[in-house]
């Protein structure tokens, strides 16, 4: 069995849904499908998903939506008019759009939650639908009746284990396809909860740890994961076999094609990951594996960067003599509802590296204040100008001369560090610089390990 989601380009529009039902149909064993909302069907387009936002900020405001649920059930109407599906069968995905301000929610997270869920759910219904019109037997399964549960937050959901058990409980024929809306789950309470933006991989991976699944095929909108950013850098080399832990690691740093939560019931279930393009099919794409037996094509797999980081930097005579130092800075940080990325420190000098986009400008002063007052370091400075870089391959584990390959391109380039640190697991190393040398450095990095190193091998 395999277990394939398509995301919400693969989606879109009426063309693109006839694409993904002809991979379907290609592979028998491709029996569960899971469904993202339509995303844009061009440059100017607005994902179905902010459609169904706005949606829930003008009923929790009072507004009218008349004119915002006519435009969401458009989309689903004009995708199944493409198949020639009559409205009447289409009613059921009008009917809930027009239920959901009706219903009861704990509070707005809740009803949110539950609005954007519909993106996906309404689009798993119009799938088995289409499906069924065109003779291939499907049927759409409510997460509710299929029990995957979720526990945390409304809309920042974590699946329960027992999710696994509801799930493998489940009853199918050999001869249907089972089709499943990406996203949300139920909390244990019984309301619609979503996992972070972009979690239709995070369900995808649930349900092919559930079934015990051979593959886990995930439909995108390009041919491969490549060994650094298009943008970036011209025509880099895709990748065509890597680890959980590498795309972990790149994942952190800035690679989005996969989302990186979506991972973990993957590596739970050693399930291994194909990422492949929609309108290629054909084409390999990349499979993201177990690392038992892994043996690398190259010594790096690849480099990412981010460039949304910001740190705060303390310095302190003695302060690894000084007890709680530590302990005291995470309990401010604690208490401030903040989290922080990494802590490189020395002897007398201690690094806290954030994510910016996780940090209101309130928190940084409230933070920056209270470990002024109850650590009294003779330095703190925040950093705003802040970018990390992530070089990442099996390949690297003991080979001599890794952290010189990368640091003499950047000192070619000019480009100061201001971090460097190793993995315990020796298959990654992070350094930091200023955002505006991270691309330079990512360039001079890819450019030493993929054209001169190789070239001179």
């Amino acid at each position: 069995m395999k277990v394939i989601k398509f995301g919400g380009s693969s989606l879109a529009n009426g063309d693109a849904f006839a694409q993904a039902i002809s991979i379907i149909q290609a592979d028998d064993e491709r029996r569960v499908i899971v469904t993202s909302a339509p995303g844009k069907r061009f440059d100017d387009d607005i994902k179905v998903t902010d459609l169904l936002i706005n949606f829930a900020k003008l009923t929790i405001n009072g507004h009218n939506t008349q004119d915002v649920i006519a435009s969401i059930f458009g989309r689903y109407q004009s995708i199944g008019h493409h198949f020639h599906v009559q409205d009447n069968d289409l009613q059921a995905i009008h009917d809930q759009l027009v239920a959901l301000p009706k219903q009861h929610y704990p509070n707005n997270d809740y009803l949110m939650a539950a609005f954007k869920a519909h993106g996906e759910r309404l689009n798993a219904m119009l799938m088995a639908i289409i499906l069924n019109h065109q003779g291939i037997k499907a049927r759409f399964i409510d997460p509710l009746d299929a029990g995957l549960r979720v526990t945390g937050t409304p809309n920042n959901a974590v699946v329960s284990p027992e999710a696994y058990i509801n799930l493998s409980n489940l009853q199918y024929s050999d001869d249907e396809r089972l089709i499943f809306p990406g996203f949300y789950g139920y909390s244990l309470s019984g309301y619609i909860a979503t996992f972070s933006r972009g979690g239709s991989d995070v369900t995808g991976a649930i349900l092919a740890r559930a079934f015990h699944a051979d593959m886990y095929e995930n439909f995108t909108d390009v041919d491969a994961i490549y060994s650094a950013n298009p943008k970036f850098v011209q025509d880099p080399l895709p990748i065509q076999r890597m680890t959980y832990r590498e795309m972990r690691e790149l994942s952190y740093a800035g690679f989005s094609v996969f989302h990186d939560e979506a991972l973990i019931p993957a590596i739970q279930g050693q399930i291994p990951i194909n990422v492949k393009n929609t309108w290629h099919p054909e084409k390999p794409g990349t499979f993201i594996v177990p690392e038992k037996n892994f043996k690398p094509d190259h010594i790096m797999t690849g480099i990412a960067s981010g460039r949304h980081f910001s740190a705060l930097y303390l310095h302190k005579y003695l302060l690894n003599k000084e007890n709680g130092f530590t302990l005291r800075i995470l309990q401010i940080l604690d208490r401030n509802g903040v989290s922080y990325e990494h802590m490189p420190s020395g002897i007398d000098d201690i690094t806290i590296i954030f994510d910016r986009n996780k940090l209101s400008d309130e928190q940084v002063d409230i933070v920056c204040s209270e470990i002024q007052s109850e650590v009294n370091p003779d330095r703190l400075e925040w950093i705003e100008d802040y970018a990390i870089i992530m070089v990442v391959g099996e390949g690297m584990a003991n080979r001599v001369g890794v952290m010189r390959d990368i640091v003499v391109p950047i000192a070619e380039n000019n480009i100061s560090l201001s971090m460097v640190n190793q993995g315990s697991s020796e298959i990654s190393i992070m350094i930091g610089t200023h955002r505006k040398d991270a691309i330079n450095a990512v360039r001079a990095i890819y450019d030493y390990f993929f054209n001169q190193l190789e070239d001179e091998q």
